[in-house]
């Protein structure tokens, strides 16, 4: 079957965080306004600059056999816990081929992650280091591959239309929805599952960013330390965990009686060729990605009404996105109820399109926007209704939401999603 510009649906959800391990504990704990950052108690991390992290709330030793755990790398880990909590969502009981609602030749995945198995690759080469050839995993190689989490999830479901992994720093997951979107739309695949994950919790990784100056070194205070907005922000604190959605095709979810959460509208993608690592300061880059989703949908601003923003708590970042919005939609943006979910959850790098892709989905289906914690002074270059305190009740009628991604290396990704 080919076709163009199908509807495409959310059918399923998947994540485990460190607010929780699956996706009512993880939505749970936005609602409550709850930090899911920590101090690291690693003998490691006593002497680093940066030593707080969130993070995830359940490890993935408990939920995976150990057999099984020690060929994947802890990214992977995570996103097979979400896939299967996603799969059995959208109301799949086998993986395809054995689940008759499902063909696996129509099948696909997309998963994807920042960087890879890089925890797996450094504590690998330190065993060849300090024990010799003989003891490094022969599992290594599969564990680090950047598309290892994506394979995995792919023969989990036996998805066998495509299996596919964007890496765009932090833009990565919403990146891979956004492809698995158009896999639909295009009539590549009738389902795709799809997201991010990330585990990059690890000396080397915490210590080049601190180095970077781009983490909070505010270890005084783990859950008062990621602040989006806030005028005292200083950096965003890393996290761990990761985001899964089903993604079908409206026909073929109607065919099978599924439960739909949200329409998937689409995306908008853009670069802002300017820095490596900064965000383009007026906020370009972010706007045209923005005007792109506009022109390529028939999303219309009006129907806007919340934000899951990137909002890392950065001090440049922050404000870029918020004159995005405001350039692309001017006045509109007054009733977008805007939240910053990583004053929660950390920042999970190429796991955040994914995680808070589900928290933006659930977000429309429950209608309330999560609120953004340690917003004490808000910053006044902040031009938007920032979600403080309590949850916000979203209006009633068709409403639509965005879900903000960008990435070092200038990536910007925005997706849109709809009620139904």
């Amino acid at each position: 079957m080919s076709s163009t510009n199908r509807t495409v649906v959310v059918t399923g959800v998947g994540a485990t965080t460190p607010l929780g391990g699956d996706t009512a504990s993880t939505w749970e704990g936005l609602l409550a306004g709850r930090s899911g950052v920590r101090l690291l108690e690693e003998d490691w991390a006593a002497d680093l600059p940066v030593r707080i992290a969130a993070r995830i709330a359940v490890e993935p030793g408990t939920v995976i056999p150990r057999p099984h755990a020690r060929k994947l790398d802890r990214s992977a880990q995570f996103a097979l816990i979400a896939a299967r909590e996603a799969w059995a969502d959208a109301g799949f009981t086998a993986r395809a081929g054995e689940d008759p609602t499902v063909d696996p030749d129509r099948l696909g995945a997309v998963v994807a992650s920042g960087i890879g198995g890089v925890t797996t690759l450094l504590d690998q080469h330190d065993v060849l280091r300090e024990k010799g050839v003989r003891k490094v995993s022969p599992h290594t190689v599969p564990m680090l591959m950047p598309n290892g989490p994506a394979a995995n999830v792919g023969l989990e479901v036996g998805a066998r239309a495509g299996v596919h992994t964007p890496v765009s720093a932090c833009a990565s997951g919403a990146e891979a929805i956004g492809y698995a979107i158009e896999m639909i739309r295009t009539g590549r695949a009738d389902v795709v599952i799809a997201g991010g994950t990330e585990a990059a919790i690890h000396p080397l990784p915490i210590v080049a960013f601190g180095n970077m100056m781009a983490m909070s070194k505010n270890n005084e205070d783990p859950q008062g330390a990621s602040r989006p907005y806030d005028t005292d922000r200083n950096g965003f604190v890393m996290g761990e965990g990761a985001g899964i959605v089903v993604l079908e095709s409206a026909d073929h979810a109607a065919r099978r009686g599924a439960r739909v959460y949200a329409e998937a509208v689409g995306q908008g993608i853009s670069a802002d060729a300017h820095h490596i690592t900064q965000p383009e300061p007026s906020g370009n880059g972010i706007a045209h990605a923005l005007q792109n989703l506009v022109d390529s949908t028939e999303l219309k601003p009006a129907e806007i009404v919340h934000v899951n923003a990137h909002a890392t708590s950065t001090p440049q970042g922050d404000v870029a996105e918020l004159k995005a919005l405001r350039k692309v939609f001017g006045h509109d943006v007054d009733h977008m109820a805007i939240s910053a979910t990583k004053s929660m959850t950390g920042h999970l790098l190429g796991g955040a399109g994914g995680v808070e892709t589900v928290a933006t989905v659930l977000a429309l289906y429950h209608r309330l926007a999560p609120p953004t914690i340690n917003l004490d002074s808000l910053d006044p270059e902040a031009d938007g209704d920032i979600v403080r305190g309590e949850p916000r009740p979203l209006p009633a009628g068709t409403i639509a939401a965005l879900n903000d991604s960008f990435g070092f290396g200038g990536h910007n990704v925005v997706l849109a999603f709809r009620t139904v």
